[in-house]
């Protein structure tokens, strides 16, 4: 009996978690209050406050749902994958990233959210300071691997590892911005590896292959 709801319990959260990302989509943050997402789940206001405080807790647990195990995909990409050397990480990282959002449904309507219908103003003020910590994370592992990329003789000696991550993040964020905007001309399926391996290519050694943009090496 405990488990069934326990089991019920975590459907009615799965269920709630849907609705909210739905509402939010269609209406913006803003204008979303918990009767919409409570009438959208099909529940009460009261069983959407036995899971979640309030409305900026229930965004941060609809983010998280897809946040993480997507976070901790692209570490291991960018920083860990020894079989590639670090301009194919940075390579591999970025073809993932828009990759991912594009296979994955939920992904790419929280994107939306994130980016085109929410606020970060009253309640949501302190979640811009999260919002910058994460991108000052994003930064630090991205100039991380740029200095592997010195260490292996594969960056450009006049790019600096630091300005290397920062131009990378900022196509990064145009790229995401523009993509999920639906821009025609980033609709094709062979533009955004183009673009991907036309960036990274700028980045490498003139005295390295700058015919084919970096690739993984063999396991």
């Amino acid at each position: 009996m405990a488990r069934r709801t326990k089991e019920e319990a975590e459907q009615t959260r799965a269920q709630i978690l849907a609705a909210a990302r739905q509402v939010f989509h269609d209406r913006g943050v803003g204008q979303t209050s918990l009767e919409h997402i409570a009438q959208a789940a099909g529940v009460t206001r009261g069983a959407i406050y036995w899971h979640f405080a309030n409305k900026g807790e229930l965004l941060q647990a609809m983010c998280d749902e897809v946040a993480i195990p997507f976070i901790d995909r692209l570490d291991y990409t960018l920083l860990q994958d020894t079989r590639a050397d670090a301009l194919s990480r940075v390579r591999n990282f970025l073809l993932q990233v828009v990759g991912s959002i594009d296979a994955d449904p939920h992904l790419h309507m929280i994107m939306q959210v994130l980016e085109f219908k929410c606020e970060f103003v009253g309640e949501r003020a302190r979640d811009l300071d999260d919002w910058v910590r994460h991108n000052e994370e994003l930064f630090a592992k991205l100039e991380r691997t740029y200095t592997a990329a010195r260490r292996e003789g594969r960056l450009r000696p006049d790019l600096p590892p630091q300005l290397a991550a920062l131009e990378t993040q900022c196509f990064l964020a145009g790229l995401i911005r523009l993509r999920l905007l639906g821009q025609p001309a980033l609709q094709a399926p062979d533009t955004i590896p183009a673009l991907i391996d036309a960036h990274v290519r700028s980045r490498a050694c003139p005295a390295g292959d700058t015919t084919d943009p970096p690739r993984p090496q063999a396991a």
